[in-house]
């Protein structure tokens, strides 16, 4: 799996971007993150491996306290590909409209 499939397969699911839209905010604990969610800590956890894993965030243990920090550069890989392909379709549509438009000029009335 490539880095850009990893992201993108981390983010395909709604409580790893909720994760994600939290961390955007600042650093926050384990504990902070799960609050919102109804399901248990192991299955919370399995959410963040996979964010982990895609490096789309990364987490440091100071006593019990778990904290999850954003790897706002990973994130970023993910827009830089949004990016090129909208510029690509947005070329695509463009080059359609004008054929569209040069097969059926308008009609002038005078």
């Amino acid at each position: 799996m490539t880095e850009l499939d990893a992201v993108f397969h981390a983010l395909a699911d709604p409580t790893r971007r909720a994760v994600v839209n939290r961390l955007i905010d600042g650093a926050a604990a384990v504990k902070q993150l799960s609050a919102p969610f109804e399901m248990g800590l192991p299955a919370f956890l399995k959410h963040l491996a996979v964010l982990e894993t895609s490096g789309l965030i990364r987490s440091e243990k100071r006593g019990r306290v778990r904290t999850c920090h954003l790897n706002a550069d990973r994130l970023a890989t993910a827009e830089d590909w949004l990016v090129e392909q909208r510029v690509l379709w947005q070329g695509r549509a463009d080059r359609l409209a004008a054929f569209v438009e040069s097969q059926n000029p308008r009609e002038h009335t005078s």
